[in-house]
């Protein structure tokens, strides 16, 4: 349980993790660092082991934040209501965010031309890049990606029109800026429901998930995009729609990309890109699984409380992810910024931090033997307020329609 502190002196208190935000930089900076062990591997005749470190991403993302969750454990630390407003006011924590983007662009630039040289023997190699390393590499900045995807998602729930505009510039690597609409006005709408293509249902595996996601989020930012215009009087294809002039941002960083690394880029570019929009897909896959809101009498969804999100107070992750665990104040507060947002009662929590369930979406086997019973502990047994995708409907409310909590634990155990 998060400490709880009261009548805190805001100019006493003291955020225990304020330098150690510091560490959200390491993604978009690790493969710069990483250059110099690769010169000096090669240097010394270990040319395999200089390929290694450019797996830099998949080995930061499914071994070492993995691991250091489970070494630090839970925060445990709230912010008292007395420092709220402070805390929002303290611009050293905008920067840190604001200080991503730059770093994202070197790395991917830097990516590009690592994967197109011919002769790198500035760094040691005899000709271009091995293709052990340029897929490592890709996959590591396609993790970069991935983060700024959520640096974009801190940025634009703000008010101010430059955070705004900087999540757009986030998301281009991606391809991904219709999320900008689609999330902030469509999943914070529809979220834990069944309308929602970004909340996971019960029974959905990760790459049924998948699809549905990537095409039901799209599809739904272009149609808010066409309403809110439409209401304006003007076209959906108004420059003013912000789904196109987001995709026009990637069109355009792509374009320059072949321009400058020729047409050998666009692997490079266009796997790094879905591997770093799959990782965010992951994320939604389980900030939701299986939760549902329930209907009023009225035919209208009870609004979004602390149950309706998956939680996770791992430190480690919280700190390289801005606070995106404690995701149950985040759709309370969807404004509120990240160091403000605290761990809230009544949120059911993940076993550990996003970092280690990602690994588990991909095995449908392992993620339903952990979360399942889970689902149902949080409903006290109860699946008929489940959100069950469709496809096992009829399965899952004959096995567990009239199941105890124990009976489910002990089936999924078995």
């Amino acid at each position: 349980m998060p400490e709880q502190t009261t009548h805190t002196d805001p100019t006493r208190w003291r955020d225990r993790k304020r330098y150690l935000w510091l560490l959200g930089l390491i993604p978009p900076t690790a493969v710069l660092v990483m250059l110099p062990l690769v010169w000096a591997l090669n240097h010394w005749g270990w040319h395999a082991a200089a390929q290694v470190p450019f797996w830099i991403g998949p080995i930061l993302l499914y071994l070492v934040l993995p691991a250091l969750d489970l070494k630090f454990g839970p925060d445990g630390q709230n912010p008292p209501d007395e420092v709220m407003e402070w805390l929002e006011k303290d611009k050293y924590y905008r920067r840190i965010v604001y200080a991503y983007l730059p770093f994202q662009y070197v790395t991917f630039i830097l990516g590009a031309y690592l994967v197109t040289a011919s002769n790198l023997s500035w760094l040691g190699f005899d000709g271009p890049l091995p293709w052990p390393a340029k897929i490592g590499l890709t996959l590591s900045v396609g993790m970069v990606g991935g983060v700024a995807i959520n640096t974009a998602h801190e940025l634009g729930h703000k008010k101010e029109s430059v955070e705004r505009w900087l999540s757009k510039i986030a998301l281009a690597q991606t391809g991904y800026g219709h999320f900008y609409i689609e999330h902030n006005r469509g999943h914070h709408v529809r979220v834990a429901t069944p309308e929602d293509p970004a909340s996971a249902r019960f029974g959905e595996t990760f790459w049924e998930f998948l699809p549905r996601t990537v095409w039901g989020s799209l599809k739904s930012a272009w149609q808010l995009e066409a309403k809110r215009l439409q209401r304006q009087g003007k076209s959906p294809w108004h420059w003013s729609n912000d789904v196109l002039n987001a995709w026009a941002m990637s069109a355009v960083l792509f374009a320059v990309m072949v321009a400058v690394f020729g047409w050998g880029v666009i692997p490079y570019i266009v796997v790094s890109a879905v591997f770093g929009f799959c990782l965010l897909e992951a994320v939604n896959y389980l900030e939701h699984y299986g939760l549902l809101r329930q209907k009023t009498p009225s035919g209208r969804y009870e609004r979004c409380a602390p149950e309706h999100s998956w939680n996770s107070d791992h430190l480690v992750t919280n700190l390289f992810l801005y606070h995106l665990q404690r995701h149950s104040d985040h759709h309370a507060n969807p404004t509120r910024r990240y160091q403000t947002l605290r761990s809230m009662e009544g949120a059911p929590n993940l076993p550990s931090g996003y970092a280690s369930m990602i690994m588990l979406t991909y095995v449908p086997a392992l993620w339903r033997r952990v979360m399942d019973h889970r689902v149902l502990e949080h409903y006290n047994g109860d699946i008929t307020r489940v959100n069950i995708h469709p496809r096992v409907r009829d399965k899952v409310l004959a096995r567990y329609g009239a199941g105890s909590r124990d009976q489910v634990r002990e089936e999924e155990a078995a």
